[in-house]
C-alpha cells in the first residue's frame, strides 16, 4: 500500500500528481478508525483523509482496502492542485471518478429509492454522506454521477477546465457556471432531471430489481398461506391418541449396539473406507 501511495499517478483533469510526502496509516478495525478520525467522520467510514496534515487512514477491515486508498489519493491529488473550497458532493464524487468506481454507478440501476424518484438535491447530498451507511451508498453514486455530469455540460466533454479554473483559484460557484453556463442552482434542477432519464423504474427492473421484487413477493405470499393454513392444521391434530410402545414392540425394534455386536473384530463403523 505505501509503494502504491508513493508512486505518481495520472489523475482525471489534473495530470500527474506526486502526493508525498504523506503519512499513511492502517488501521485494522473500527475501533481504531475512530481514534484516528476524531469524530469527524462517520464510524462506519472506511477512509480518510486530512489534506493540510497529508496524513491518509485506510480502515483494514472495511471493503476492499487498496480500491479505499486509491479513493483517499484522489482526495490528496485533487485538495494538492485545488486551493479553494467545494462542496462535500463534489469532492467525493470526483475522489470515485478519478479513482475508477464504476461499481457505485451500477448499483444505481438497482436503487428503489432511485429508481422511484425520491433523489435528494446537491445540498442535500453533503447530509446524505455523512448520514447513515444506507443514505451514504446512494449519496456517493449520486455525487460521482453528478460530477459525470458537470463533465457532460461542458462542450468538450471534459472535468478539466472546471478544474483548471479551479486550481487557478475562482470560487466553485463561479467555475462551474464558467464551464458548464449554468448557475449551481440551475445545474442542480437539470441534473435531477436527467437522473431521473437515467434511473427510472423501467432501468430498475430491465436490470434485475424486478427478479428481487419478485422474490419478496413470493416470500410474502408463503408466508401468508402459512399463517392463514395454520388454524386448520391443528384442527387436524385434535383428537389423535398416539398409543403407548408395547413391550413386543420394543423387542422389535432394533438399536445400534445389537447391531454392531455381530461385527468382526477391528471393524470400525466410522472407517467406511476399510477394506475389511
Amino acid at each position: 500500500m505505501a509503494d502504491l501511495a508513493a508512486e505518481p499517478h495520472e489523475w482525471l483533469g489534473l495530470g500527474a500528481v506526486d502526493v508525498t510526502p504523506l503519512t499513511l496509516v492502517v488501521v485494522p478495525d473500527a475501533d481504531g478508525f475512530e481514534r484516528w478520525s476524531q469524530g469527524r467522520v462517520p464510524k462506519w467510514g472506511a477512509g480518510l483523509t486530512v489534506p493540510a496534515r497529508r496524513l491518509v487512514v485506510i480502515r483494514f477491515d472495511a471493503g476492499a482496502p487498496l480500491k479505499t486508498l486509491r479513493h483517499e489519493l484522489a482526495h490528496l491529488a485533487f485538495h494538492t492542485r485545488v486551493p479553494v473550497r467545494v462542496p462535500l458532493w463534489f469532492s467525493e464524487g470526483y475522489a470515485a471518478v478519478a479513482a475508477g468506481e464504476h461499481g457505485r454507478l451500477d448499483a444505481l440501476q438497482l436503487n428503489l429509492a432511485v429508481a422511484l424518484g425520491r433523489i435528494p438535491g446537491l445540498r442535500e447530498l453533503d447530509a446524505a454522506l455523512r448520514g447513515s451507511s444506507g443514505d451514504a451508498g446512494a449519496a456517493y453514486a449520486l455525487s460521482a454521477d453528478a460530477v459525470n455530469e458537470v463533465a457532460r455540460r461542458h462542450p468538450g466533454g471534459s472535468l478539466q477546465p472546471l478544474l483548471d479554473r479551479l486550481a487557478a483559484g475562482v470560487g466553485f460557484e463561479a467555475a462551474l457556471e464558467a464551464g458548464t453556463g449554468l448557475d449551481l442552482e440551475t445545474f442542480d434542477e437539470r441534473w435531477l432531471r436527467a437522473v431521473r432519464g437515467r434511473y427510472n423504474i423501467g432501468i430498475w427492473a430491465i436490470t434485475g430489481g424486478a427478479w428481487g421484487l419478485l422474490v419478496l413477493i413470493l416470500a410474502a405470499l408463503v408466508a401468508l398461506r402459512r399463517q392463514r393454513d395454520a388454524p386448520r392444521r391443528a384442527a387436524l391434530d385434535e383428537g389423535w391418541v398416539i398409543p403407548p410402545e408395547s413391550e413386543s414392540d420394543q423387542g422389535d425394534s432394533p438399536h445400534i449396539d445389537s447391531m454392531t455386536t455381530g461385527l468382526s473384530p477391528g471393524y470400525s463403523l466410522d472407517r467406511p473406507d476399510d477394506d475389511r
